[in-house]
């Protein structure tokens, strides 16, 4: 039996297979012969029935081919997902496809019954779910791009002819240096990001005949062996997942900060792909790849398809293709890489899996962590679930041996943990937000040559710009939320629905000069230690400060390198990443997890505390970290620095026990937005009345305004479904969802269905 999310896997649920026969049978049988059972990017949960082409071979036709196809007025791509011999809709209202787009199917039958599955259990219109598994070129209708080169070459040139271009053209003389030193051959994506803007040098030495592109076996050298010496625990979780290679099994990795859980993920990973079986690594944030693909590359004898938004779509389109075809073994992307076709599915790997960046939170809802574990027990193969601060939910599961609980519980090599030290900031003058304690730190640590880091999770300058005549704020005119000002830019832009607006040099309300920021934000930090500390290079780095292709990249090599003392930062910065030099953390405010209405605040709170506290001390020498709050006090925050993060997650467990709130219960929310408020609720309130003849199994709460209730311009409500069983709540859903879409105000708003909700926003 598996089990996600805290509750039992997906064939639990008798209710899933009774909805996919719905699906798929239809209710009659006024057609006959072959019809074509075809998903389509449309609100319909139903699949459409369509004729085949007139020119085509029924024979040729298999599930996971796409179609052009008649759709109202227009023309559409539509993926083949059944293919039966009856349909409900009568003969004159079918139409024929128009043409067959693949010779053979871009999805095989079990990757289709794992989208669909999803669908059923996330209450998604499941053309939306299996389109969205294609690239974006490929849902359009498009062909597949062919293979392209990922491979450079050096052929033989004499040393003097490579000797004579240093001066005549030291760009391609570089260039041939640092293949040579590859050994002759190096990743075409590894030369890009080493030499961007050499492209015309790479064209003259091709034309020169000195370096060829091609395909290569591998994308890398052979592997290498571990850089160190493996403690007994990472010894212990390596045999304990490597005994149950065949088979599924699901295992937490639950291993502090430091502790090696990487080169765990590595060692197991060299025996799947020894097995000529694929590996699947999620990672939750873009800006965790780059660093740990090198690392990936540097280990592991595969070629290794990247999957994430950052890349366009013809590279994401490329690296779905190998994974697809089996010509890359090891697939390493983002939430969405938990969608890709990968034959021989050997190993799932989940590093942060407590991330709510796993969770989607537009569109088609899914947890991939939970896919993932899904995914695996499909496959018939191991699942391995990895955090310094594991998820409630995930430390249930544990608790109750649903996982199996591997431990490493010490950093690796002479690395220690990080002293932690709780500054109370209450009563105290502080310079843009920073304490004299801190400031005194940090002046230390820079003179002893060590780096040190500030985090604050608020880009811009200020969150709120204010006149101090009569009272006016930055509010945006289409949330309920502030404008943030960026001082830099001269705007004042809103983070949550892209509003912006120039920065007023007078109050708009009353035309007083008088305005003034309140607040801190992370380029504010930066201009305040830049004043304090000119001597000692800072970097800065938060999504505005890496806007860039590469540039995050570019800047972690940097700090890497020694090239900053001072690093300031968002939480692109708080896990995952390896400084040997920096020794102390200062987290300028952590109190806005504490008493926020959010009842998972706290457990993200403190798992950001650990994991930013983790990059300090990662080398020989002993790390500090510095928290600021005016609630020193705080039970769980005392827990945390006291004792660790597991003590502290054993009392938010009994706290979520004591109010049966998950991982002891499950939810769903239904969302609805509209122009007005009343529309939005009028439509939940129809909703809920759907629900009165419960038996008692579901509490319906609501409905309720959205913490934010206005964003982007339209009045967002909410109405929340909770059942202390999984099945009892998938029942409900599955009576209420068709019938959602046949009340009075559904045409009047937006609305959509998140099952195991991680915001309640």
């Amino acid at each position: 039996m598996s089990y996600f999310g805290g509750t039992e896997n997906e064939t639990d649920d008798p209710h899933a297979d009774k909805f996919f026969t719905k699906l798929s049978t239809g209710c009659g049988g006024a057609v006959t012969g072959l019809i074509l059972r075809l998903a389509l990017p449309a609100p319909v949960f139903d699949l459409f029935d369509y004729l085949p082409p007139a020119d085509v071979d029924p024979a040729l036709l298999r599930p996971g081919q796409r179609l052009m196809v008649p759709f109202g007025r227009s023309r559409r791509c539509a993926l083949l997902v059944e293919l039966a011999t009856r349909s409900s809709v009568p003969t004159s209202r079918l139409k024929a496809a128009y043409r067959l787009l693949d010779e053979q199917p871009l999805l095989d039958e079990e990757h289709l019954g794992f989208l669909r599955w999803a669908a059923a259990y996330y209450h998604h219109p499941q053309g939306d779910v299996l389109m969205s598994a294609l690239p974006v070129r490929l849902r359009k209708g498009k062909a597949p791009l062919t293979p392209r080169p990922d491979q450079l070459f050096l052929l033989p040139v004499a040393e003097d002819v490579i000797a004579g271009l240093e001066r005549r053209a030291p760009r391609q003389f570089e260039v041939l240096c640092w293949l040579r030193a590859q050994g002759g051959n190096a990743r075409l994506d590894d030369f890009r990001q080493r030499f961007p803007g050499a492209r015309h040098a790479l064209d003259a030495l091709r034309k020169k005949g000195w370096v060829e592109t091609g395909m290569g076996e591998t994308a890398l050298s052979p592997a290498r062996p571990a850089p160190h010496k493996l403690e007994p625990e990472q010894r212990q979780a390596i045999a304990a997942v490597s005994a149950r290679l065949d088979e599924y099994a699901a295992f937490l990795l639950d291993g502090v900060t430091g502790s090696g859980k990487t080169e765990v993920y590595f060692q197991i990973a060299e025996q799947v792909l020894a097995q000529g079986r694929s590996v699947l690594l999620l990672v939750p944030e873009i800006s965790l790849t780059p660093q740990l693909v090198r690392r990936v590359r540097s280990r592991l004898a595969t070629r290794v398809a990247v999957m994430h938004s950052g890349l366009g779509e013809g590279e994401r389109e490329q690296a779905w293709q190998m994974a697809r075809r089996g010509e890359a073994r090891l697939v390493l992307g983002t939430r969405s890489a938990v969608l890709a076709p990968m034959p021989d599915l050997g190993l799932v790997l989940v590093d942060e899996e407590h991330d709510p960046s796993y969770k989607q939170q537009e569109g088609f809802r899914y947890s991939a962590r939970d896919m993932a574990l899904v995914r695996a027990r499909r496959a018939d193969c191991p699942v391995l679930l990895g955090s310094a601060t594991p998820s409630l939910e995930s430390l249930k599961n544990a608790r109750a041996n649903r996982y199996h609980w591997l431990r490493l519980t010490r950093r690796a090599g002479k690395a220690r943990a990080p002293q932690m030290q709780v500054l109370d900031v209450r009563n105290q003058v502080l310079a843009g937000g920073m304490s004299g304690p801190v400031l005194q730190a940090l002046e230390q640590t820079l003179e002893q040559g060590r780096q040190a880091m500030v985090f604050l999770n608020r880009r811009g300058f200020a969150p709120v710009l204010s006149c101090y005549e009569c009272g006016w704020l930055s509010d945006c005119p289409r949330c309920d939320a502030r404008q943030t000002l960026h001082r830099r830019r001269g705007r004042l832009i809103c983070h949550h629905c892209g509003n912006e607006r120039p920065l007023p040099k007078v109050c708009p309300a009353c035309q007083s000069p008088e305005l003034h920021p309140l607040g801190q934000g992370t380029e504010q930090l930066e201009t305040i230690l830049r004043e304090h500390f000119p001597a000692h290079p800072l970097i800065r780095i938060d999504r505005d400060s890496v806007s860039r292709k590469g540039s995050l990249d570019n800047l972690l090599a940097e700090v890497k390198q020694g090239r900053a003392g001072l690093l300031v930062g968002t939480q692109m910065l708080a896990k995952g990443h390896h400084f040997p030099n920096l020794t102390l953390v200062v987290m300028v405010d952590v109190d806005s997890g504490l008493y926020s209405a959010d009842f998972r605040s706290a457990e993200r709170m403190a798992q950001l505390i650990v994991q930013v506290a983790g990059r300090a001390g990662r080398g020989e020498q002993p790390g500090r970290v510095l928290l600021q709050t005016r609630f020193p006090d705080h039970p769980l925050l005392r827990t945390l620095v006291e004792q660790d993060y597991a003590a502290f997650a054993e009392e938010a467990l009994a706290e979520r026990k004591t109010a049966g709130l998950p991982p002891f219960t499950h939810q769903a929310l239904i969302r609805a937005d509209a122009l007005q408020a009343e529309t939005a609720e009028a439509f939940l309130e129809q909703a809920a009345r759907q629900l009165t003849a419960d038996d008692g199994q579901v509490m319906v709460w609501g409905p309720v305004p959205a913490p934010m209730h206005k964003r982007a311009g339209r009045y967002r409500m909410q109405l929340l479904l909770q059942a202390d069983e999984r099945a009892a709540l998938q029942t409900r859903l599955h009576g209420l969802i068709p019938a959602l879409g046949k009340l009075p105000e559904a045409t009047r708003v937006r609305w959509s269905v998140d099952v195991d909700p991680l915001d309640l926003y």
